[in-house]
């Protein structure tokens, strides 16, 4: 014999599956390890993204960067090369603008 459902029982019994998961769900999220580094949020991930993203192809020197330490930053180890204005790769200052190839490895 074939068990018929109104629609209000099976309105019910599809809210009482929805509490049940729901309940599930709060349970497992609050099992979930906060220890260390291995919680990680979103900002923390926006702020990474950022950091690993390149840089633009015209790129103004900051205070306190060498050539160095910005291609290393932008993955760019031939800035000189690629800027024939920059004469003394020690003489760089805040303000100076230069050209960012990043170098990609394959």
């Amino acid at each position: 014999m074939v068990r018929v459902h109104s629609s209000a029982t099976l309105a019910e019994m599809v809210s009482w599956y929805c509490a049940l998961f729901l309940a599930v769900m709060l349970v497992l999220s609050c099992c979930e390890s906060t220890e260390g580094d291995e919680y990680i949020t979103v900002q923390t991930m926006r702020k990474d993204m950022l950091m690993k993203r390149p840089c633009d192809e015209i790129y103004v020197v900051g205070e306190g960067e060498t050539l160095q330490t910005i291609g290393e930053k932008c993955g760019d180890p031939y800035i000189v090369e690629e800027n024939p204005h920059i004469h003394d790769p020690d003489d760089v200052f805040p303000g100076l603008v230069i050209r960012i190839t990043p170098f990609m490895r394959i």
